[in-house]
């Protein structure tokens, strides 16, 4: 069982500066509550007990959210001084994890995946890092996720329309003692720089999965999926 997950909270809204001031995207309000608020709640009711906030620019409106509304928690925070990029503020918290797997999700996604169907797949596998694919019809906001016939990822395509194809959901199951010994800079891009290269490794130590699940997903990055948030959120 996982009961850890990384929450990657550093974005800001840039893309979302006509609906919502300037703060972090994980505290852009959805029906009068941050979409954090959503996430985590999410992640609680699927078993997940303690948390690591991965923030940075404008971190005090999380952490005075946190204060205020779950003090009862059991979270840590994880502050970028400077941008370190995807991959270099998971590896910094990484290293406030004792916990041999960690779940890392996006701050901005929600994503209604089984979390215990995916660790249980990523032990399956044996993998250093799994992440849940999403289904999708005609879109062009995304790259594309191909898999090879054993689930091992077998490439992540360019941003381009696609009729039909798997997209990265932002959710994963990181092996965080594969994750650290990986050589890694302390500024990165998780997806570009781990992902994309390790998948042109085979027969070494870090190898990726893909799980399929076709749940709910909402990426608000943008105005117009922000707004269906709106009506979305909560879930029925």
């Amino acid at each position: 069982m996982i009961n850890e997950a990384i929450i990657l909270a550093g974005g800001l809204g840039t893309r979302l500066r006509t609906v919502i001031s300037d703060i972090p995207k994980c505290m852009a309000p959805i029906n009068g509550k941050p979409f954090l608020y959503y996430l985590l709640e999410n992640l609680k009711n699927k078993g997940i007990e303690n948390f690591i906030f991965s923030v940075g620019h404008l971190h005090e409106i999380i952490e005075r959210y946190l204060n205020e509304n779950y003090a009862n928690l059991n979270y840590k925070i994880s502050l970028e001084e400077e941008p370190l990029g995807t991959g270099g503020a998971i590896k910094s918290a990484c290293l406030k994890t004792s916990q041999k797997n960690i779940l890392v999700c996006n701050g901005d996604t929600f994503y209604n995946i089984d979390v215990d169907l995916l660790y249980k797949f990523h032990e399956e596998k044996k993998g250093s890092c799994s992440q849940c694919l999403k289904p999708m019809q005609n879109f062009d906001r995304y790259g594309a996720v191909e898999l090879n016939s054993d689930q091992s990822i077998k490439s992540f395509k360019e941003k381009k329309f696609y009729a039909s194809g798997l997209i990265n959901g932002g959710i994963y199951v990181l092996n965080v003692i594969d994750f650290l010994n990986g050589n890694l800079p302390e500024k990165f891009s998780f997806e570009k720089d781990y992902l994309e290269r390790n998948i042109h490794k085979p027969g070494e130590k870090q190898n990726l999965f893909g799980m399929i699940q076709d749940e709910y997903f909402i990426d608000i990055g943008v105005p117009e999926d922000y707004e269906k948030a709106q009506k979305e959120l909560p879930l029925n």
